[in-house]
Formats: C-alpha cells, structure tokens, sequence
C-alpha cells in the first residue's frame, strides 16, 4: 500500500477521501509526518498556492501528496475575494467578519454571480497533476443557514433555492467545488 499525504491537519478531510480510494493508497495528513508549521500561501491564483503546499511537502520528505486551496470569487468584485477568501477582513480569518465585508462591498450592486472554485495539486513521483471543481450561483445580501463554514450561509448555487449552510453536508458534498475537484482527483489516482 502506497502513502499519500495530503497536505492538511484535517482529519475529517483525510477520512473523507481515504473512504473514496481505492486500497492501494493510505492517505495521511501533515501531523502524521511532523509537519506541524503553515505552509506559505503566497501565490495570487488558487493553482498556485495548491502547488506552494505540494512542492512544500515533497520538496520537504519526498513523500507523494496533494494539496488544495480554494476560495470565492465574485463576479461584480473582479474576482474578489479569490485567493484571500479566508482573509479578507483580515488576518484573524473570521467568518462573519468576511461576509459582512463583501456584503457591503456589494451594496448598490445588481450583479450577484459567483463562484466557488477548488483547485487540488497532486504531486505523485515528482509529477505535477491539477484537478479543478467550481460551482456556479449567486450571493443573497441576508445569511441563511446554520451548516458549513466561510461564506456558504450567503452563496446559492445555480439550480437550487438554498444557501450552502442550509443544505444537509451530505447534499453539499455532492455537489460543491472540492467535491467535483476530489471526484477528479480520485478517479485520477483510481486509475493511476
């Protein structure tokens, strides 16, 4: 059985995607190879700083791994908040604070689109492979739900008449950006 990190001290992450590959691969996180530091996210696309974090560990243990990075980007803002999703109200990474900013970023604007985008880099052997998932919807100016995290009580995706926060995390999964990016992943390594 091959190990394969991935980049993350995320253990339901970890179990998530273990659940969906095949048995020639353990997947393990950055605690499980004392890897416990941030990893620099300094690149200004989502491709970039999933690739930073890979090279990170490979470059750092010579262990094959995957990382992502992913974010939101709206439409009328020119992309906003993109790369600095979690940030965007700053360095403490709050949730609210972010939300409450691209609201009023958005004020007087009728142009709501947006999208959810994931990009997963996966270094196997020294090579370089990129997965994308993005989910196309619309921001709604009021909160609404209580599941997820970051800006899904406020993001409805095309297609549907709820938010993020308020569908099942099992209806989300099926349906979101990282699950498309995984999906890609999975059959890649799958197959590999």
């Amino acid at each position: 059985m091959k190990e394969l990190v991935f980049a993350t001290h995320n253990a339901n992450k970890i179990k998530e995607i273990q659940n969906q590959l095949i048995d020639s691969y353990k997947l393990i996180g950055l605690t499980d190879i004392g890897l416990h530091e941030d990893i620099p996210e300094t690149a200004d696309t989502f491709e970039g700083n999933a690739l930073l974090k890979a090279r990170y560990v490979w470059e750092k243990c010579g262990i094959s791994c995957f990382a992502d990075d992913s974010g939101l980007a709206v439409e009328a803002l020119g992309g906003e908040p993109g790369v600095y999703s979690a940030r965007y109200a700053g360095l403490q990474k709050n949730d609210n604070d972010n939300i409450a900013l691209l609201l009023k970023n958005l004020e007087n604007i009728s142009n709501l689109n947006a999208q959810f985008h994931t990009v997963i880099t996966l270094m196997l052997n020294g090579e370089v492979h990129h997965f994308e998932g993005i989910i196309k919807g619309k921001i709604i100016r009021e909160k609404r739900g209580n599941h997820g995290f970051g800006y899904d009580p406020i993001f409805i995706p095309n297609g549907y008449d709820q938010t993020f926060a308020e569908m099942p995390l099992s209806e989300k999964n099926k349906i979101s950006h990282r699950a498309r990016a995984v999906m890609k992943l999975i059959d890649f390594l799958n197959h590999a």
